[in-house]
């Protein structure tokens, strides 16, 4: 006789992007186990690999996307399978900003972490008079690589290559050019005859894009100083 099938409850979200609900379920030990072993690796690859597995098992809901879904979605959906998976609290030690070097552990209910929109975000450059560029959110896996990644290599190395990666299009009132349809180089050649304040446009639409965050008190036990600590992004929450 075959030994019984172990139930798995099911769990419904509102995507921050679209506000669309979709089903999901917390993910099981094997997955937990491969989740581990790469987030022990410190392999960008591995990590990109084992999350984006987890989160495609774990989504029941048909039709959803992973690869295409914007990286605050990814964060919240990843944090609340975790939650549903492991525990609804997480502790996490936080430095004290008076001194720099006390640490806290404190403990965060996963409810309470949401994704935080600015007023002033916005996904349409205007590059000059006639010139407008629309940006799209990074994909999964370069979202994997600002959360986590372990190497010594400055972000600013891989800024043009993250927002080339990010274009969605560009147009005036008589062309389109769609960013699938161009190549890196030509991209990274666009980008390069930007002035400052033109770029600065594009940094403003990183800056404020919406974000996983959290904001807590804590208080160094050494010193009694009470701050406020604000933590953003995923990687921020398995400190």
């Amino acid at each position: 006789m075959p030994l019984p099938k172990i139930s798995t409850p099911t769990y419904e979200l509102e995507l921050p992007s679209t506000g669309k609900s979709i089903q999901y379920r917390p993910f099981l030990v094997r997955e937990e186990k491969l989740l581990v072993l790469a987030l022990e690796s410190e392999n960008t690859k591995e990590i990109t690999t084992a999350i984006k597995n987890v989160i495609k098992a774990c989504i029941l809901t048909k039709g959803v996307k992973v690869e295409t879904l914007p990286t605050f979605d990814i964060e919240f959906l990843f944090l609340n399978i975790r939650g549903k998976s492991v525990g609804e609290e997480i502790e996490v030690n936080i430095i004290c900003p008076d001194d720099g070097e006390t640490y806290v552990p404190v403990k965060i209910n996963i409810d309470e972490i949401g994704v935080q929109k600015n007023d002033n975000h916005t996904n349409k450059i205007q590059v000059d008079d006639s010139i407008v560029m629309e940006m799209r959110y990074p994909s999964l896996d370069q979202f994997i690589k600002s959360n986590f990644d372990f190497s010594d290599d400055a972000p600013m190395d891989q800024s043009f290559d993250l927002v080339a990666t990010c274009i969605d299009k560009i147009y005036t009132e008589e062309e389109v050019w769609t960013g699938s349809d161009c190549s890196k180089k030509e991209l990274i050649d666009f980008l390069e005859q930007m002035n400052s304040s033109q770029f600065k446009q594009i940094e403003q639409f990183f800056d404020t894009m919406p974000r996983l965050s959290h904001e807590l008190k804590v208080t160094n036990p050494n010193t009694k100083v009470e701050s406020t600590v604000v933590l953003e992004g995923l990687s921020s929450f398995f400190a």
